[in-house]
């Protein structure tokens, strides 16, 4: 598990409160008096890996700093229906203020984690790992791909910045550049001309999606290879490929596309490295958590 940059989420979470709260909570302003004191606690609604307990915290402090926050959980455990996650005590006014940016958060990233365990577990006994991709809501890829690494997965690329992926336009584009037709060639110049390109520490993956093109290649070398909507039976024969030319220390494998809950053992004992799935992030079902308001006597 990642840890959280706390001077990055509550950039975050103070653009968050802003769109929500904008000039006031004026439902509260005009019912509530602005001394009343309030108890409150976080109800999940349904099962899930929790994630985002910091993010909560935070996004309540950011509304009064004198609300008194204690979680009862932390990010990574198990929550049940019905399950008691957090209490909340101060101002009755800030509570409300700050409940539906909180619960956003914590449903969001929660999902994301629950997912992503999900997905981890059904990929054993394996050693494959379960990453991420770039398919993040946006404005929310630190926070999602932190509530991947909770649920056990592993991130990908943070951004266009960190890593060179040459996916199959950029492949398109080159060789319409050096008007080279055959795929298997472009490939083989395309990694090449990137390894005189960038600097030496950035690492280089190429998608592929024939054999013929993973064989181009596995000859160059690159630091990973992305096995794009093959087969378990292509990927098995790839996986044959790079071991009759020793590079399966050299030369990681990943996989991608058409992967799911039923089919990602079958992808995962093909024996690959990695499983890349943007599912985790961009297809998430949010967990479903409420506040309760206790009010004092």
């Amino acid at each position: 598990m990642t840890t959280l940059d706390k001077k990055r989420i509550d950039r975050i979470i103070r653009f968050a409160l802003k769109e929500d709260i904008r000039t006031g909570d004026i439902t509260s302003q005009a019912v509530i008096d602005r001394f009343l004191d309030a108890s409150a606690v976080i109800i999940s609604r349904g099962e899930g890996i929790i994630s985002g307990m910091d993010v909560v915290e935070r996004t309540f402090a950011a509304v009064d700093c004198s609300l008194k926050f204690r979680p009862l959980v932390k990010d990574g455990d198990k929550a049940a229906a019905d399950m008691e996650i957090a209490f909340i005590e101060g101002n009755a006014r800030a509570i409300l203020k700050g409940e539906r940016t909180a619960l956003n958060f914590l449903g969001m990233l929660s999902g994301v984690s629950t997912r992503t365990r999900e997905i981890v577990e059904a990929a054993r006994p394996s050693n494959v790992k379960i990453y991420d991709t770039r398919k993040t809501i946006p404005l929310n890829r630190y926070l999602q791909k932190y509530a991947v690494t909770v649920g056990g997965g592993h991130n990908h690329r943070k951004g266009l910045w960190d890593m060179v992926l040459l996916k199959d336009n950029h492949i398109k584009a080159f060789g319409m550049q050096k008007k080279i037709t055959d795929s298997a060639e472009i490939i083989k110049s395309i990694i090449r001309h990137t390894r005189n390109s960038v600097q030496k520490n950035i690492k280089i993956e190429i998608e592929v999606e024939t054999l013929k093109e993973c064989e181009s290649a596995l000859n160059e070398k690159p630091d990973v290879i992305l096995l794009d909507n093959m087969t378990p039976e292509m990927i098995r024969n790839a996986v044959i490929l790079r071991k009759e030319k020793n590079l399966e220390e050299k030369v990681l494998f990943e996989v991608s596309g058409g992967i799911n809950m039923e089919n990602v053992k079958d992808f995962a004992v093909a024996g690959v490295d990695i499983i890349s799935m943007g599912a985790l992030t961009s297809s998430l079902t949010p967990v479903d958590f409420s506040l309760e308001v206790i009010f004092r006597k």
